[in-house]
């Protein structure tokens, strides 16, 4: 499984922290994991459930709603209708990075909000709940001693799992009379209700509510003697693995010819193309291996990829890499391991004897591991100087630029 930081902007305007759990091969499905309410992304069930789904193949996006974990923003200025919202952002930058998303899962306050952020998410063609709410008012009685100071004062601060928010009238407003009872009925996508019936922060009777709300197709499993936040690793397991089986029949890979599918249109061809999240980051598909290409906060990016020079030290790195393992299995060296570490930077051409103004340096640093002679260390740094992007980017270079004609166009029409 791989693991990778990314964020979004959500639907406040703040970064929103995320981490994409995807299998090392290409994901035949994307998922969407919502958290319980004050929980983060970090959280073990969400850890285990989005490890269990990626070993099956799903890719899951979990992330930290506004003012929580790792994300932007101020608690205080959320509500549920504002995770709802962040969770229809998610769904959007999945979309425009990788694949929008087949599968919502929610937890706790969670799963309510995936329930009505579904009918927003036309791609997604199933839901799951984990010991959810039947309605958004349940996590009242979390605060339910604080209730007149927040009336009055308009804020209260509240300690909940050892840790200390601050609640606001906001919240109390936004969830005052919320039903997902219309949502349920018109979700029209397959759902399954996981709860335990154990459960003391949510009681069972909320499952029952809900299942009986939804059409089919609907399904409920019993945790039997889980917890609320599923700390035991094999009730998580159990959902994932539970999960990603009842989600096989609902779940299909996506067809389209256009520049953002998953293979590129000819063989050997990379595509790039900006995904709208943040002002640089770029998606980059190879063959079925897909990546996201972006530029350093400090550089007006938001840090969710390589940069550019990046990827073109990361080129040099591996074909340099890949050249000395090459050589070293031919000749039977005792090679064993190659570690290369690049860097880039300006420096004035008349030191690197190639004139005046600026000139680029790439300094590769290569270590060898293994019962290696100085001959044959000397030798392996010689070949290295051969690998065939070194070649290239020493060699005579030429880029040719032509213009992609948009579906929308014929050749020779303009737009405005």
């Amino acid at each position: 499984m791989l693991s990778e930081r990314v964020s979004f902007p959500g639907s406040q305007g703040h970064e929103l922290a995320a981490r994409l759990d995807r299998p090392e091969a290409r994901p035949r499905a994307y998922a969407l994991f919502a958290h319980c309410f004050t929980c983060t992304k970090d959280l073990y069930a969400a850890q285990r459930i989005a490890a269990a789904l990626a070993e099956q193949g799903v890719a899951v996006l979990r992330f930290d709603f506004t003012g929580l974990g790792h994300s932007e923003g101020e608690f205080a200025n959320t509500d549920f209708t504002s995770n709802v919202d962040d969770l229809v952002q998610a769904a959007d930058f999945l979309a425009r990075a990788y694949d929008a998303p087949q599968l919502l899962i929610g937890h706790s306050l969670g799963g309510g909000a995936v329930i009505a952020a579904a009918r927003r998410i036309p791609a997604a063609r199933a839901v799951a709940t984990i010991g959810a709410p039947a309605d958004p008012e349940h996590i009242r009685h979390l605060f339910a001693d604080k209730l007149d100071q927040i009336e009055a004062q308009g804020t209260a601060e509240v300690a909940l799992a050892d840790r200390r928010f601050t609640i606001s009238r906001r919240l109390l407003e936004d969830i005052a009379g919320q039903t997902l009872h219309d949502d349920l009925a018109h979700l029209k996508k397959a759902l399954l209700v996981f709860h335990a019936p154990r459960d003391e922060v949510v009681g069972i009777d909320n499952a029952s509510t809900i299942f009986t709300a939804a059409r089919h197709p609907k399904s409920f499993i019993s945790l039997d003697d889980a917890d609320h936040l599923l700390r035991r690793k094999a009730d998580a397991v159990y959902v994932a693995r539970t999960l990603a089986a009842w989600a096989e029949r609902y779940l299909e890979t996506p067809e389209t010819d256009d520049a953002s599918a998953a293979t590129p249109s000819a063989e050997g061809e990379v595509v790039v193309q900006e995904t709208g999240a943040g002002l640089f980051q770029n998606a980059v598909r190879s063959g079925h291996h897909r990546l996201l290409a972006d530029e350093p906060r400090e550089a007006g990016g938001t840090d969710t990829g390589p940069s550019p020079y990046d990827f073109l030290l990361t080129a040099l790195g591996a074909c340099t890499s890949m050249t000395l393992r090459m050589y070293a299995s031919h000749k039977n060296l005792s090679l064993a391991r190659v570690t290369v570490r690049l860097r880039h930077q300006k420096i004035h051409a008349e030191d690197s004897g190639s004139g005046s103004g600026k000139a680029d340096l790439l300094t590769r640093r290569i270590r060898l591991e293994g019962d290696l002679t100085a001959a044959q260390r000397q030798r392996l740094l010689e070949i290295a100087d051969k690998c065939p992007v070194h070649r290239t980017l020493e060699g005579d270079i030429r880029v040719r630029s032509e213009l992609d004609t948009p579906d929308s166009l014929t050749p020779g029409q303009g737009s405005s």
